[in-house]
């Protein structure tokens, strides 16, 4: 690739992204039923006011969504020492025996994951923690053993015939829900804090745009001749992560995702809207974009893509989106797979041109936050205009809270 462009993050001024969120416009719980919420709808700069039950009206025809089927895993898990300390400790990524999601959560005998370690000081390296579980009527012992401190690498075993250390987390962990709710998890979080189409175990935070479908808004969607396709992003704690100081220094954080033939092949024939569920399915689409251009370059290349990556390439040089899903359909045949595991940084910000995504299904962001640049670079200033309407209208902020359908260009 030529050598990257960093000016596009040096020239951003945070302040400029910057808003007032009062704590009153944090929604702490979900709705009682999850159609329920309100939907801001934007629409060449005018906002209407809807409820996202209604959703499938205002949908256009022959658009295509993408929703992240990726499920929420119940990632902070307690231990306790002999003087009764307790440690919690928070997956983050795996990184023994590899660092696929998916193959390290189907181990049965150990494995080992980068966390964040609460009431850490108390934790000496090399020190093995243990926690008895009941499940399925045996005892299971889980030892977790500090291995690297300044990493935070734990690694754990623990000796069950034919348990996967999935199923030891959704007996063991808690929900993690974000830090901003600042409450404990509850029974209720469970199913509420995980989409109805979740279904690849992986993710540490849910992508919460797609909280809000139920069963009969996905069967009206696809009554009303909506096309709809499920690709996978494992959402990473990272995306709470505030941006300190200056943006070009925000170590954006690398997220892993699952690109199926079935995917591509619907981008390819795809002549309406395409429409991202959420920032995850748009990070994910966007990247795939970067990847086929990667490809063209070097057809051996890996499916990796750096937070400047989409901005190091000249604009007339750049490919349509349907040459460069081809070229990752190219890839496939090669390698003779139906599905393709890679993984992103893609800093998304303002004028970043989009590839792919003409639409977008999300809630409300936090100010001073990734998520908001990424907005800001769909909307452009107009994010400012939305986000006061939303405030002055009563609008719930953040993973539990509203909707809004952002089309700028329809």
């Amino acid at each position: 690739m030529p050598k990257k462009d960093v000016n596009v993050f040096s020239s951003i001024h945070l302040e400029d992204y910057i808003y007032h969120l009062p704590e009153e416009a944090i929604a702490r719980h979900p709705l009682p039923k999850r159609d329920s919420s309100r939907l801001l709808l934007y629409k060449k700069g005018v906002i209407e006011h809807e409820q996202f039950r209604r959703i499938p009206d205002l949908i256009p025809a022959n658009s295509l969504l993408f929703f992240n089927n990726t499920k929420v895993i119940p990632a902070r898990i307690l231990f306790r020492k002999e003087t009764g300390a307790q440690i919690e400790i928070f997956l983050l990524q795996p990184v023994f025996p590899n660092s696929i999601i998916s193959e390290v959560l189907s181990r049965t005998d150990n494995c080992g994951w980068l966390c964040m370690i609460g009431n850490g000081k108390r934790w000496k390296e090399g020190q093995s923690l243990e926690r008895t579980l009941l499940y399925n009527g045996q005892e299971i012992i889980i030892t977790a053993t500090l291995e690297n401190k300044e990493s935070g690498q734990v690694n754990f075993s623990w000796k069950a015939e034919g348990v996967s250390f999935a199923e030891l987390v959704e007996a063991a962990g808690e929900v993690p829900l974000p830090p901003y709710l600042n409450r404990k998890p509850e029974e209720t979080d469970k199913p509420r804090y995980q989409t109805v189409y979740s279904k690849a175990d992986g993710a540490v935070a849910a992508p919460t745009a797609g909280l809000h479908f139920t069963p009969e808004v996905l069967a009206e969607l696809q009554e009303k001749g909506i096309s709809m396709d499920y690709l996978t992003l494992h959402v990473s704690a990272g995306t709470f992560r505030p941006i300190k100081d200056k943006v070009e220094d925000h170590p954006m954080h690398r997220e892993q995702l699952i690109i199926n033939r079935k995917n591509l092949e619907n981008l390819i024939a795809q002549k309406g809207l395409v429409i991202a569920v959420g920032t995850t399915s748009m990070r994910t689409l966007e990247s795939l974009y970067w990847y086929g251009v990667k490809l063209i370059k070097d057809p051996e290349a890996p499916f990796f893509i750096t937070k400047e990556e989409a901005y190091s390439c000249p604009e007339d040089s750049l490919p349509q989106p349907e040459i460069a899903f081809t070229e990752v359909l190219k890839r496939m045949d090669r390698l003779e797979k139906e599905e393709i595991w890679g993984e992103t940084e893609i800093f998304i910000v303002p004028s970043y041109r989009f590839r792919v995504c003409k639409g977008i299904i999300t809630n409300f962001h936090q100010p001073e936050s990734t998520l908001i640049l990424l907005i800001a670079a769909f909307i452009g200033d107009d994010w400012k205009k939305v986000y006061r309407e939303a405030l002055e209208k009563g609008y719930r902020f953040l993973s539990y809270g509203d909707s809004s359908l952002l089309l700028p260009g329809i």
